[in-house]
């Protein structure tokens, strides 16, 4: 599956953005969804994942209470809602898309089969 990511930005922190991956072809309803993001001279981290199904979602300790993942099925496309945004959100956000990731795997970015070119998000204080 192709991913194509948009949505990225300059904000104010203590914003929202919402950021948007459409994937060519319906994932499966096991397939994961996932976001993460890549800052300049750090590794890329792991934010928010789903199961297509809805069965389960995941995030990391930097993103519950403030990001929400939801996804849209009539347009193959899942979403990352972002508020409250701070100066340490600033990075290129990546979504992924993964068949055959058990729930303990999905924090892991080689477990994902696909991915989106990447989409810039800048948060300035």
């Amino acid at each position: 599956v192709q991913l194509q990511a948009s949505g990225g930005g300059l904000v104010q922190a203590g914003g929202s953005l919402r950021l948007s991956c459409a994937a060519s072809e319906r994932p499966t309803s096991r397939t994961v969804m996932g976001w993460f993001r890549q800052a300049p001279g750090e590794e890329r981290e792991f934010v928010t994942a789903m199961r297509w199904s809805g069965s389960g979602t995941w995030h990391s300790d930097s993103a519950r209470g403030r990001f929400s993942i939801s996804r849209d099925n009539a347009k193959n496309t899942v979403y990352l809602q972002m508020n409250s945004l701070k100066s340490e959100d600033t990075a290129v956000y990546f979504c992924a898309a993964g068949g055959r990731i058990i729930n303990t795997s999905v924090r892991v970015a080689a477990a994902y089969d696909s991915w989106g070119q990447g989409t810039l998000v800048t948060v300035s204080s």
